[in-house]
């Protein structure tokens, strides 16, 4: 069965292998915050660590959606089939001295979403 996982980057490292696997064929597609809802009442994966905390909480906020937090992170290998939703933020300002967002900041930032989904695994070089 294909896993669906949830975080804020897509890493290289995350598709099977290693990604010294071959080549692997990814389709991204861009998801609304209903699409985003639905998959995470289905079931997703968190792949986030506790230092995302404000950031989740200004997704709840914004968008009612709600993502747990791992105590540990799983380790992400994403193989044919499998999928990453990606929520990307712009507009936030690093936490440096404080663990929350203002409702003026987050009301500021930009958020997407986009889901990452391998369709083809190991195929052969080009």
């Amino acid at each position: 069965m294909a896993k669906v996982f949830f975080g804020f980057a897509l890493a290289d490292s995350m598709f099977a292998n290693g990604g010294n696997s071959g080549n692997i064929t990814v389709r991204r597609r861009v998801m609304s915050e209903g699409d985003v809802r639905e998959a995470v009442a289905a079931g997703v994966e968190p792949c986030l660590n506790p230092s995302h905390a404000a950031t989740i909480a200004a997704m709840r906020d914004r968008y009612g959606i709600d993502v747990p937090i791992p105590t540990s992170p799983p380790r992400v290998e994403l193989a044919q089939c499998d999928s990453i939703i990606v929520m990307g933020v712009r507009g936030l300002p690093r936490l440096t001295d404080r663990h929350e967002y203002t409702a003026e900041e987050v009301a500021q930032a930009t958020f997407q979403f986009a889901r990452y989904t391998v369709l083809v695994s190991n195929s052969p070089p080009e």
